[in-house]
């Protein structure tokens, strides 16, 4: 993809289609008289369509029009940034202080705007016990209910019960007024 218009005397065509600063179009006419036009308004002649026939050619204010394409771009950029999914892993014998390990570690990922994933892993005669699963799953719905809400429930997939969390409004404002 070409990044930069011609414009002015980098325009090759003997003629293009015309275009006023202000949108309209004015029609087909020489590139010197185009050139003339945009340099009497101290604008400049921008080709926009080079593979028309006539090529399309605009007044405008490049240095402006650049600008506003990078401003553009950056926002573009910024509001495509995603603040990413985390992933953590519960099993359903875990020990007090695991439990707080992981509940600590999930607390982290939400106050910085992370999404968390909970999974609770069954092994063998567990998976005949889903509720010790539900169990710690609520336990920690409890635990985060100040930093995070329950996004989604996943029921039990194979031998995982599945939980999203995902940070409060609150918590997300205050991370960013902190960084930024």
């Amino acid at each position: 993809m070409k990044d930069r218009l011609a414009t002015n005397a980098e325009i090759r065509a003997k003629e293009v289609r015309l275009i006023g600063p202000e949108g309209k179009q004015v029609g087909v006419v020489p590139l010197k008289i185009a050139i003339e036009a945009a340099q009497a308004l101290d604008l400049d002649l921008v080709e926009v369509a080079p593979e028309a026939t006539p090529p399309v050619a605009k007044v405008m204010d490049y240095g402006k029009h650049l600008f506003e394409q990078e401003r553009a771009q950056r926002e573009a950029r910024k509001s495509q940034r995603s603040t990413g999914q985390k992933a953590l892993r519960f099993r359903p014998k875990i020990d007090e202080h695991d439990y707080a390990t992981k509940a600590r570690q999930a607390r982290k990922f939400l106050e910085e705007g992370h999404s968390v994933r909970v999974q609770v892993m069954f092994r063998a005669r567990e998976l005949r016990r889903p509720e010790m699963g539900q169990k710690i799953l609520d336990q920690l719905t409890s635990d985060l209910a100040d930093v995070g809400t329950v996004e989604s429930r996943g029921g039990m997939e194979g031998r995982f019960v599945t939980m999203v969390f995902g940070p409060k409004g609150a918590v997300v404002d205050r991370t960013r007024a902190a960084s930024g």
